[in-house]
C-alpha cells in the first residue's frame, strides 16, 4: 500500500489511483500498458504538450550548470532571461518581476505587495475585495481570497475577512454596482479577480466588457487591480493574457501553471513601477519580506526561458484557434444531447454542466463520471457536475473526437 497521501483526493472511498510512466504530447502513459489522453493538461498546466522537446532539452543543459542557488541578493542567467522574456511579452507597464513557486503563492506575493504598497505610502487602505465563486489557492492567503465553502470550512478560523461582490451575470450591471458601492465604502487595497473565467469555481465565463468596466472602476478609485492568470494566462481563453480581451493592464499580474510549458513548478507576480519603488527604499524595514528556499530555481527558469523561446519562435496562437474552434464545435454538439446545460467555450476551455439534483463540488456525480472517464482512458476531473476540457494545444483530431466521444458515453451511462 502506498504511503502517499494526495491532493483533492479522499482516500476513505478506495478508488483506484493509476501509475503514469511516461507522457508524450497528449497522452500519458501508465505502467499497465494504458494511454490515456490528457485532457485537463494535467490540472491546467500543459500547453505545448508533454515532454516538449525544446524544453527539456533545456533542463537537462541547465541540469548540468547549475542546480540552485539562493535567489536573496544573487542572481544567475535562466532567471534574467525570463524576466528579460517576460518583460517583452506582457505589458509595457508591468515592469518588475518576482519568482516565487506556484500559483498560489504568486497570489499570496501580489496580496502582501499591495499591502505593503499602502503601508509604505501611508494610505490607511488595509481591506481586500474578491468576486463570489473565486479560487486563488490553498494558502492561508488565497483561501482568505477565495469562495468559503467545502475547499476551506475546516480552517474557517485561520482565514481574514474580505469583502466580496457578486459574480457577473447578464449584462454584469448588479457587479459593478456594487464594486462602486464597496470602493466607495470601504476604501479597499485592492480587488483581486480571475479575468474572463472562474476554473474552480465551476468554469464560469463573463465577458471582457465587464472585465474593463472592473478595472476601470479600481482605477478611479485608487484601488489596486490584481489579475490572477494563473489558469487564463499563457493562451487559454484564446489570447496570452485573457486581460488582453478587456484592454486591461493589471497593477499586478500572476503567472504560473503555463509558465514552463507546465514541466515545472515555477510562478511570477508581475508588478508596476510604482509598487516596486513603494518597496525600494533605503530603510530597510520597508523591504519586501517574501521568499521561498527554490525561488527562482535555474532549472524551473531554464525551463521557462525555453517556453518563452516557443512562444516567439513557434505559431502558438494558431495553434490555440484551431483548437478553439474544435472546441467550440464540440460544445455545440455535445448542447444537443439530453441532460446537458448551459454548453460554453472561451478559447481553449470548454464546458457543459450536467442537469442533477444534487448539483455543486461534493455533487454524487463528479465520482461516477471520473471513474466512467478513468476507464475509457481519458484524463477529465469533473468539477460536481460540470464537464469541462482543458487540453494542451497540441491535441489532434482523432483524440479531440475520443474525448467527444467519452463525453457522451459517460452521460448516457450516468443519466
Amino acid at each position: 500500500m502506498s504511503a502517499i497521501w494526495h491532493p483533492f483526493t479522499q482516500h476513505g472511498l478506495n478508488e483506484p489511483i493509476p501509475l503514469v510512466d511516461r507522457a508524450d504530447g497528449a497522452a500519458l502513459y501508465t505502467r499497465d500498458g494504458r494511454r490515456v489522453i490528457d485532457a485537463v493538461s494535467s490540472w491546467w498546466v500543459t500547453t505545448h504538450g508533454h515532454n516538449h522537446p525544446r524544453i527539456v532539452a533545456a533542463i537537462c543543459d541547465q541540469a548540468q550548470r547549475l542546480d540552485q542557488v539562493i535567489f536573496a541578493g544573487w542572481t544567475h542567467a535562466p532567471a534574467e532571461a525570463v524576466a528579460q522574456g517576460l518583460r517583452a511579452l506582457m505589458p509595457a507597464e508591468l515592469t518588475r518581476v518576482f519568482f516565487s513557486d506556484s500559483g498560489s503563492t504568486a497570489v499570496e506575493v501580489a496580496l502582501k505587495m499591495a499591502l505593503g504598497y499602502h503601508a509604505h505610502t501611508e494610505t490607511g487602505r488595509t481591506g481586500i475585495l474578491v468576486m463570489e465563486h473565486s479560487y486563488h489557492g490553498d494558502t492561508i492567503g488565497t483561501m482568505s481570497v477565495g469562495a468559503r465553502g467545502v475547499f476551506n470550512a475546516a480552517y474557517d478560523p485561520l482565514l481574514f475577512d474580505v469583502g466580496t461582490i457578486p459574480f457577473p451575470t447578464g449584462d454584469g450591471v448588479a457587479t459593478l454596482e456594487a464594486l462602486e458601492r464597496a470602493c466607495k465604502a470601504v476604501r479597499p487595497a485592492a480587488f483581486i479577480a480571475e479575468p474572463l473565467v472562474l476554473g474552480a469555481g465551476g468554469m464560469l465565463f463573463y465577458p471582457p466588457a465587464v472585465l474593463r468596466r472592473m478595472a476601470e472602476i479600481c482605477r478611479a478609485h485608487d484601488v489596486l487591480f490584481i489579475a490572477d492568470e494563473v489558469m487564463t494566462g499563457w493562451g487559454r481563453t484564446g489570447t496570452l493574457l485573457a486581460c488582453e480581451q478587456a484592454g486591461v493592464v493589471p497593477d499586478i499580474l500572476c503567472l504560473a501553471k503555463g509558465l514552463t510549458g507546465g514541466s515545472m513548478p515555477l510562478a511570477v507576480t508581475m508588478a508596476t513601477e510604482p509598487i516596486y519603488a513603494a518597496h525600494c527604499s533605503t530603510d530597510r524595514a520597508k523591504t519586501f519580506f517574501h521568499s521561498s528556499s527554490f525561488t527562482a530555481n535555474p532549472i524551473a527558469c531554464a525551463a521557462a526561458a525555453a517556453n518563452l523561446e516557443i512562444w516567439r519562435d513557434e505559431p502558438v496562437l494558431s495553434r490555440i484557434a484551431t483548437l478553439a474552434v474544435r472546441q467550440a464545435a464540440m460544445v455545440e454538439r455535445l448542447a444537443r444531447l439530453p441532460g446537458v446545460a448551459n454548453a460554453r467555450t472561451c478559447g481553449t476551455i470548454a464546458a457543459i454542466d450536467v442537469v442533477v439534483r444534487d448539483g455543486g463540488y461534493l455533487s454524487t456525480l463528479g465520482p461516477r463520471l471520473l471513474a466512467l472517464f478513468r476507464e475509457n482512458d481519458v484524463l477529465l476531473r469533473p468539477l460536481g457536475n460540470t464537464i469541462y476540457v482543458m487540453p494542451p494545444y497540441c491535441l489532434d483530431e482523432a483524440d479531440h473526437a475520443r474525448i467527444e466521444a467519452v463525453i457522451g458515453l459517460a452521460l448516457s451511462a450516468v443519466l
